[in-house]
């Protein structure tokens, strides 16, 4: 007989527009919400690359006037205020975050502050008065141009200031959920190798972490179950060829689910580490849980069975080597290896390893980090993702986790 169902809730989520040449929609989805948009990207990847002239052409037939601001790198809290101010009485109707999960979470963010102005550090978890967001945010139309943040899905906009007294935080509301996301696996075309293997770990980490998370249930499950095939039949091949149309939608497809699940059930250790390893150090997110996930999956299996032997995270991590090891022989089916559920957890770990490495994900050593520096980063991992793990780690199995990729 089946368990009782336990309880859940789904926040919101967007309106989503998937598939290839859905990018071409975007000008009369903008066109829906007003004449004035700003158009926030990141650096100059959009701008400078193939799409773009298609874009401007529709913004123009369709009379939407464009005022544009930049993203070089990760969003800080300041650059958020400056843009509000530069554009806060300039009748912005609508707002279009096309990039990754920077350009997307700084969009999320001027959204949210540009129709009453104010800074941000006062919503910013965590670091100011943390006030109420009343909104209303301006509508805001999300379009991914890497796979793997799934900040597209997210109410989460995460800014950061870096450096000795660094931090990364969160100003969430559901009012800054975009109203519309637009996920076209084509814009994966232009990203390099080292982006679409940084990225296509997190989004694996973020359906794995969503999965065996605390607050998991039914049906996020299910999607991330379902992100985690596309993963497998995607990262990889993906990361050696970015023509490949069906790797580009599988991995298009997983993010975008990492980025569903996660909003509705947190996640885990590898996030809990990101926080403190993005702030103190310029390490882009995506290689942060790239190089931690397997070591983390390790120390969590081992803390279970030590600790819990009976919690129902076990089975799940068992699931997640089978069928992550699966081979795959089409769209709707894989060979299943048959293990017990011991040997299918050191299955997932072992594959975490080796696709860590033969993505080149670099050890903390090579950015930076020295084991002078685990302390701190220990310190400050115990944020919201942390509580969400399915154990509650010791300082010295968090540490652990950092000095098996030193």
């Amino acid at each position: 007989m089946e368990p009782m169902m336990p309880p859940f809730r789904i926040a919101r989520l967007p309106s989503i527009e998937f598939g290839a040449g859905t990018r071409a929609m975007l000008p009369a989805l903008a066109r829906r919400f007003g004449q004035r948009a700003l158009l926030v990207t990141g650096g100059a990847s959009l701008l400078d690359g193939p799409f773009w002239p298609e874009l401007a052409r529709g913004f123009a037939e369709a009379g939407v006037s464009l005022g544009e601001c930049r993203i070089a790198g990760e969003p800080a809290p300041g650059l958020v205020d400056d843009s509000v101010r530069a554009w806060r009485d300039a009748g912005i109707e609508v707002v279009i975050a096309i990039g990754g999960g920077s350009a997307l979470d700084a969009g999320k963010a001027i959204a949210g502050l540009l129709p009453g102005g104010g800074s941000v550090l006062d919503y910013l978890e965590g670091v100011g008065p943390e006030l109420p967001y009343r909104g209303p945010a301006l509508p805001l139309i999300a379009v991914p141009t890497t796979a793997g943040t799934g900040s597209e899905a997210t109410k989460n906009a995460v800014l950061s200031v870096q450096g000795p007294d660094g931090y990364k935080k969160s100003f969430r509301d559901e009012q800054l959920v975009a109203a519309v996301a637009v996920v076209d696996p084509d814009f994966l075309v232009t990203c390099p190798p080292a982006v679409i293997a940084g990225n296509g770990m997190d989004a694996l980490t973020q359906l794995l972490e969503a999965y065996i998370s605390a607050r998991a249930n039914p049906l996020c499950d299910a999607l991330a179950l379902d992100g985690l095939r596309r993963v497998r039949d995607g990262l990889l091949p993906l990361a050696r060829d970015p023509g490949d149309a069906a790797a580009r939608a599988n991995m298009a497809y997983a993010a975008l689910l990492s980025g569903m699940v996660l909003a509705q059930t947190g996640l885990g250790s590898v996030h809990g580490l990101a926080s403190p390893l993005g702030a103190l150090f310029p390490i882009p997110h995506g290689v942060v849980c790239g190089t931690l996930v397997a070591a983390a999956t390790r120390v969590n299996v081992q803390a279970l069975r030590e600790r819990d032997p009976a919690h129902p995270a076990l089975a799940k991590y068992a699931q997640l080597g089978r069928l992550l090891s699966a081979v795959h022989h089409g769209p709707d089916h894989a060979e299943t290896p048959a293990e017990d559920d011991a040997a299918a957890a050191d299955t997932l770990v072992a594959l975490l390893e080796d696709w860590t490495e033969r993505l080149a994900l670099p050890r903390l050593g090579a950015l930076g980090v020295t084991r002078a520096d685990h302390a701190r980063i220990v310190a400050g991992s115990r944020g919201s993702s942390m509580k969400t793990n399915p154990i509650v780690l010791s300082d010295a199995e968090i540490g652990a986790i950092l000095g098996a990729r030193q």
